[in-house]
């Protein structure tokens, strides 16, 4: 109150004081934190046993995991409206496909097309799951409508070379903030990697003798893309003078205690922040993947080899830029009718 009355703004609340808390508590500073007995619902012990199923059967990652029990939740709170966390699971036994559909479009229609789309995939999973461990009368994931969209329908949304540059050159490189976005920033740029495989970059990804960098994609898969000298040497730069001692093995960590690995919003707060900086309008670290894509495909790279940069799993994923190759399509226009204006 004290703080508040001689008007600070920051760190005036009792949760500004956990980071440091944490830390007295971690050298012994401090009393341990008193915890109420926790009592967990059937509900929460299926969602933990649907976390194992994801990781150890399913083989997602953990990020992917979290996205699916964050929409099971979504339609657990849906169908169980009143304290679905003290629900009992054997209420499972009252699905059916026409309360799965009810509440599928209903929550559907409050969602943006993306999120709608994560949220059906998840619930499939989830009663798929279910019906697995014999806890309904019957695969009710069919029940879940697909959600209207036209794939390939958008066109990727590059932006420009002196975009690039600006974003870079937003970088006060004289301080260590400014040597790790600036990291940050061309490793996203010239790679194309997505705001979440650089949040999960470590040190031993990096091959520095055969000049090599191990990206963690999708489904976990683990490839190796070569490390252009201009990107190793931002990343040095924020090695020597910049990434602070005792980090851990993250490669990208937080600026401030307490050090932690980049999250993937933090990955696209760097790019919104270098935005605000340069004076551009704010982008997110997705328009310099399609960045990298589109203008590898106007150097005169073929599709497939766009398809390799940025690791597509299907053909179908790169065919979207095959709408930016301007003169692979310019043949394919059809003349103007006879005396058309």
């Amino acid at each position: 109150m004290c703080r508040t009355a001689a008007q600070y703004s920051w760190c005036r609340t009792a949760r500004s004081l956990l980071p440091l808390l944490v830390y007295l508590r971690s050298v012994g500073a401090a009393p341990p934190e008193e915890h109420d007995e926790v009592v967990r619902s059937s509900a929460d012990e299926l969602l933990e046993s649907y976390r194992c199923y994801l990781l150890d059967e399913q083989g997602l990652t953990t990020r992917s995991v979290e996205h699916y029990l964050r929409w099971s939740r979504v339609f657990l709170r849906s169908w169980w409206p009143d304290g679905w966390c003290g629900a009992d699971v054997s209420h499972l036994r009252d699905l059916d496909a026409a309360s799965v559909l009810s509440c599928v479009r209903d929550q559907v229609s409050l969602l943006k097309v993306g999120s709608a789309r994560l949220y059906v995939t998840a619930t499939r999973s989830f009663l798929r799951f279910v019906c697995v461990r014999g806890l309904t009368d019957g695969p009710f994931a069919g029940a879940v409508p697909t959600v209207a969209s036209h794939p390939g329908a958008g066109i990727p949304r590059a932006v420009g070379v002196g975009v690039v540059e600006a974003l870079l050159a937003s970088c006060d490189t004289t301080t260590a903030t400014g040597r790790r976005d600036a990291a940050v920033l061309i490793v996203l740029a010239r790679l194309g990697l997505r705001a979440g495989e650089v949040a999960v970059l470590s040190l031993d990804d990096i091959d520095w003798r055969a000049g090599e960098l191990v990206v963690a994609g999708k489904g976990r898969s683990l490839e190796r893309l070569p490390l252009p000298a201009d990107v190793g040497e931002r990343i040095v730069a924020y090695l020597c003078d910049g990434r602070p001692p005792g980090s851990g093995r993250h490669l990208f960590v937080t600026a401030s205690a307490p050090r932690r690995a980049l999250s993937t919003a933090n990955v696209s707060e760097v790019v919104i922040r270098a935005c605000d900086r340069a004076g551009i309008a704010r982008i997110r670290a997705h328009r310099l993947r399609h960045t990298v894509g589109t203008e590898t495909l106007r150097a005169g790279a073929s599709l497939s080899e766009v398809g390799q940069l940025l690791r597509h799993r299907s053909l179908q994923s790169t065919w979207i830029y095959a709408k930016v190759d301007y003169r692979a399509l310019i043949p394919l226009a059809l003349p103007w009718p006879d005396g058309a204006a």
